[in-house]
């Protein structure tokens, strides 16, 4: 039985028809590899801004140019304002939904919705009014431009 490969790099791809799928992978570049999964609704991932202002997310991965933060602020708002000096900031919602001030303007999102925060742009975030649903966030801090979503 044969198999498509599409390998991707630099907005290129080459794609290969390979005889038979590779049965296992054991190692990329000397590095063992394996699979992990996190469960984002695990009670024990409790990022310290879960109802506190001035906590903060949780990292849950990092690579080099890429962090994901995982935000679960349910009770106050931020009390303060911040600015990613660094990074761009794709926030995504993943359950519940969450209002954002940004010095561009401001937007609520709701579960399956993303935007992005430029890098340098003062922002903050408050849960909805009166809202004891926990919300769930992901933050991807991307070194590099992200100018859109596709």
């Amino acid at each position: 039985m044969s198999y498509t490969e599409k390998f991707t790099w630099a907005g290129k791809e080459l794609i290969l028809q390979r005889p038979a799928p590779p049965v296992e992978v054991v190692s990329t570049e000397s590095k063992q590899v394996r699979l992990e999964k996190i469960n984002v609704h695990d009670p024990q991932l409790r990022p310290s801004n879960y109802a506190k202002a001035e906590g903060t997310p949780l990292p849950i991965f990092q690579a080099d140019g890429v962090r994901i933060d995982l935000s679960k602020r349910t009770k106050e708002p931020m009390n303060f304002w911040h600015r990613n000096m660094e990074c761009d900031e794709v926030i995504f919602c993943h359950q519940g939904s969450i209002h954002w001030e940004t010095e561009l303007g401001n937007l609520t999102l709701q579960a399956g919705e993303m935007f992005v925060i430029p890098k340098g742009i003062a922002h903050r975030s408050l849960p909805p009014e009166n809202s004891e649903q926990e919300n769930i966030i992901l933050e991807f801090k991307i070194r590099g431009d992200v100018s859109k979503l596709i």
